[in-house]
């Protein structure tokens, strides 16, 4: 999609007029006509009126989320037609919401058809009409822009099925990123894996055709101001192991990557923007399958800090691969400020949450509640989940450091986190976050301005929280 910044007096014809609306006011002297089409000024409500080529999209306040519902409705909608452009027309109010408008817009006007047979004609071009451009709205016109194709970019990635996208495919994609971008890349297969004792990871990916890979990308700008450590789950297919999934449940692993495309699509648009803080990627590419040399349930693990893990269910595996990134991340990067993973780690936290909402755990209240409060900014859903002692004990192993699953059916994405806690060494404790995005990750179904699948989760969220703290 197309975005531009016009003001009124270079204002063009445009095939299409979008109007957002909050009051009735806002309905003009359509008000009558759309009373009779029963047209309700709430979230997710609008109508197009051909005769007028006028499309009427409503929101209740003046929030990210509501402006960007809005405004995703109309795109879709104006898509949905023959025409090639639209335009609104912004008051002050609705500028200082921009950021939410060209979000949702962006985003809202996304499809994956990558194994469509036909494919969509209609690119739509939009312009925001002002009454004077400002620096302000162009730099965040720019911002947004980067951030959303960022979003978009790894939606595909997630939507893209598991025979096209194993972990060597992982490894193109940042080293194609690497070089448009000109970042240090790293890349461990199976025998450096070895070598580097990190046999949690190597023991999940080792049934599978495709070697699991470990890709760590930097970000070095010079006079960097904070030291960041991204590290993501990249399940590029999760069949359960051996301790095989239902055949319902194994539909949709393909998004079990989300976690280190989102980290990937992270460091891209911190490199794009610019931003003073050096940011390191660690993606652990793995894909879980059923073999003769598969791991198993009963196996003892030893990961790369040499604790050791009592398998008890090779489908908790995601939690394997992190042990040793987050492991690998602390020994090979000194002087880290925080350390952030994001991993689609457990059906538990769906289960207690619900579809849309992101789980946040660590060891640091002050940092939980600015990564809690940069999600809301950008109008991503989340929620705290606060460790406690008595759940530690629920992962506690009679014959090894720690258990791979609980002892109990409850409280799955807490102990989940607290597994992960033992693989972030003491002086990082309180630099740790560790962000479950399991349910809003990948939805079968449409939700705000997200569509059918891939959602993109992580990005906007990672992309504001480090800006907060750099």
């Amino acid at each position: 999609m197309k975005i531009k910044i016009l003001e009124i007096s270079k204002s063009k014809n445009c095939d299409l007029e979008i109007v957002l609306v909050n009051k009735s006011e806002d309905l003009g002297d359509k008000k009558e006509l759309l009373d009779s089409l029963e047209f309700k000024i709430k979230d997710e409500a609008s109508i197009f009126l051909p005769e007028s080529k006028l499309i009427f999209s409503a929101f209740e306040e003046f929030s990210y989320d509501s402006i960007a519902i809005a405004i995703a409705n109309a795109v879709k909608k104006a898509s949905a037609t023959k025409y090639r452009s639209a335009k609104v027309v912004l008051n002050k109010e609705l500028e200082n919401e921009f950021k939410a408008l060209v979000e949702g817009a962006i985003l809202g006007s996304y499809k994956f058809e990558t194994y469509k047979s036909e494919k969509s004609k209609n690119e739509l071009e939009l312009f925001f009409i002002v009454e004077k451009k400002s620096a302000i709205l162009s730099d965040i016109l720019e911002e947004s822009k980067i951030i959303s194709e960022a979003v978009n970019c790894a939606r595909d990635m997630v939507n893209t099925a598991p025979q096209d996208f194993t972990p060597k495919t992982f490894v193109k994609e940042a080293e194609t990123l690497a070089k448009e971008l000109e970042l240090e890349i790293e890349v461990l297969g199976e025998k450096e894996l070895v070598k580097q004792k990190m046999m949690s990871m190597h023991s999940v990916g080792r049934a599978s055709i495709h070697e699991s890979q470990l890709i760590h990308l930097k970000y070095k700008p010079k006079k960097a101001k904070t030291k960041i450590v991204l590290v993501g789950k990249g399940l590029t297919y999760d069949s359960g192991g051996l301790s095989l999934k239902p055949a319902d449940f194994m539909i949709t692993m393909k998004a079990d990557k989300s976690g280190g495309v989102a980290v990937l699509n992270t460091i891209k648009t911190i490199a794009k923007l610019k931003l003073p803080v050096e940011v390191h990627a660690i993606i652990g590419a793995v894909e879980n399958m059923v073999g003769g040399n598969a791991y198993k349930p009963d196996d003892i693990l030893k990961a790369k800090n040499g604790k050791t893990i009592e398998v008890r269910n090779t489908d908790a595996e995601g939690r394997l691969v992190l042990a040793d990134c987050l492991c690998y991340a602390q020994d090979e990067i000194k002087n880290i400020d925080y350390i952030f993973d994001f991993a689609t780690l457990t059906g538990a936290c769906v289960v207690g949450l619900g579809e849309y909402t992101t789980g946040i755990m660590g060891n640091c209240e002050n940092l939980k509640q600015k990564a809690l409060e940069s999600c809301q900014k950008c109008g991503e859903y989340a929620t705290k989940l606060d460790f406690n002692r008595y759940l530690k004990k629920c992962i506690k192993s009679e014959i090894a450091d720690v258990c791979n699953i609980s002892n109990t059916r409850y409280g799955g994405a807490i102990t989940a986190g607290m597994f992960l806690d033992n693989f972030v060494y003491e002086e990082n404790k309180e630099k740790w976050i560790h962000f479950d995005i399991a349910g809003p990750a990948f939805v079968e179904k449409a939700w705000g301005y997200n569509p059918y699948g891939a959602s993109g989760t992580g990005v906007r969220f990672a992309v504001e929280l480090i800006k907060s703290l750099s």
